[in-house]
């Protein structure tokens, strides 16, 4: 899939969900980065306002934005738990060290 192309609200590139698609309120679709979202107001269209202070007003309702960008992060959270480390993990001998008594110091 190329990085525009998008289903059910979410682009991806190489397989990754990278940004959330949402509808301005004259039909423009736009690319969004969840991540930037500070607030999600409804009244009662559904106004998002990024964390430096711009606002977007979006067909969508405040739920299915809520539902787009939890979908994004579980996305992150699935491939993260799949990776599978370049280097084998060799867990290190430990000892219990014991305190030295006073009449030994």
């Amino acid at each position: 899939m190329s990085l525009a192309e998008d289903t059910d609200g979410l682009s991806f590139s190489q397989g990754r969900i990278i940004v959330v698609i949402v509808t301005r309120l004259n039909g423009e679709r736009f690319a969004l980065n969840p991540d930037l979202v500070q607030r999600i107001d409804s009244v009662p269209d559904t106004i998002l306002t990024l964390v430096d202070g711009t606002k977007y007003i979006v067909r969508e309702s405040m739920a299915e934005v809520i539902e787009l960008i939890n979908e994004q992060r579980a996305g992150i959270i699935a491939r993260a738990q799949n990776l599978v480390p370049d280097v084998e993990y060799v867990q290190p001998d430990l000892t219990l060290v014991t305190p030295i008594a006073e009449e030994d110091k």
